[in-house]
């Protein structure tokens, strides 16, 4: 019987753990990965103490933290549901089970689809939700970013220096990005703004050769692409749990102290209703989760 099972190994799952460490709570670390999405991000110019610093050194400055501690962590190891019984938790993986009296869940999120014709067929061969993974494969050719929020156009000036043409898709009338993404991508020769417009198919044969587009007047076009860059969004990890409070996104419902619904359960970043899915915000959240959920083991364990 563990006192903790942090499942996830995010900014918020690292966070919580160094916190739990510190405050000797024996707990064990479920995590596909350590760094979660920041594994995933190129350039990071607003967490605290760092001007500058690539997703991947951030993320293996927080192992590192974690790594100081001795602590169980099992990397590899995916979380396939969380049960709540009268005196603890069942946490189930693909290799066993285990119980604990408290729960951190920190799964974070996953991209969004576009849920078109020939999008699940070229993933890998010519679609991807990674342009940080997967961008430089496509140097020289012409790409389709999909999304025109922040990280849309944040890919799109990434994949300036990378690709030979770029056509960014908004299906909204207008770019909902930051007027300063905005500002710079106008300034691109390289990139076509195509507003007011959705993906309807994806083309090719062994890889990607084009899309399909329409636009609001209902004219349709193909555009000869090698690549597809999908940046519409996400969606929580929640699904590991049934029986717990969740918004209408799916998100996990938490208050200021990490609670949710289920006594014992606690949950913070991503997959979180927390205002804002932000590097520095999940890291907060972890801390308040491990927290928390030390002073609910200080109370119930007499």
């Amino acid at each position: 019987m563990y006192e903790n099972i942090i499942v996830g190994g995010g900014p918020a799952g690292i966070t919580g753990g160094i916190y739990l460490a510190r405050k000797k709570v024996r707990f064990l670390m479920l995590t596909m990965d350590l760094g979660g999405q920041t594994l995933l991000t190129e350039r990071i110019e607003n967490y605290s103490g760092h001007q500058y610093i690539t997703g991947p050194e951030l993320a293996e400055k927080f192992a590192l933290h974690l790594r100081e501690f001795n602590i169980e962590l099992n990397e590899g190891e995916k979380v396939t549901g969380i049960v709540k019984t009268n005196d603890a938790f069942i946490v189930s993986s693909e290799k066993k089970e285990y119980r604990s009296k408290t729960v951190i869940i920190c799964t974070g999120r996953k991209p969004r689809e576009l849920a078109v014709p020939g999008e699940s067929e070229f993933k890998n061969r010519g679609v991807t939700y990674c342009a940080t993974c997967d961008g430089p494969i496509f140097s020289g050719k012409a790409v389709a970013i999909i999304g025109g929020g922040n990280a849309g156009l944040e890919v799109a000036l990434q994949m300036t220096r990378i690709a030979s043409k770029i056509y960014l898709i908004e299906k909204l009338p207008k770019l909902i990005a930051d007027k300063i993404l905005r500002d710079k991508l106008m300034e691109e020769k390289k990139a076509e703004i195509l507003v007011g417009t959705e993906v309807t198919r994806i083309y090719g044969d062994n890889f990607v050769t084009g899309i399909g587009i329409k636009n609001t007047e209902g004219i349709k076009r193909v555009l000869p692409v090698e690549g597809v860059l999908v940046e519409i969004g996400s969606i929580p990890n929640s699904g590991i749990i049934d029986g717990v409070a969740k918004n209408r996104f799916g998100e996990i419902i938490v208050n200021c102290s990490a609670e949710t619904s289920l006594p014992g359960l606690f949950a913070a970043g991503d997959v979180t209703n927390v205002y804002k899915k932000q590097l520095i915000i999940a890291c907060g959240e972890g801390a308040k989760a491990a927290i928390a959920a030390s002073e609910y083991l200080d109370f119930h364990q007499g």
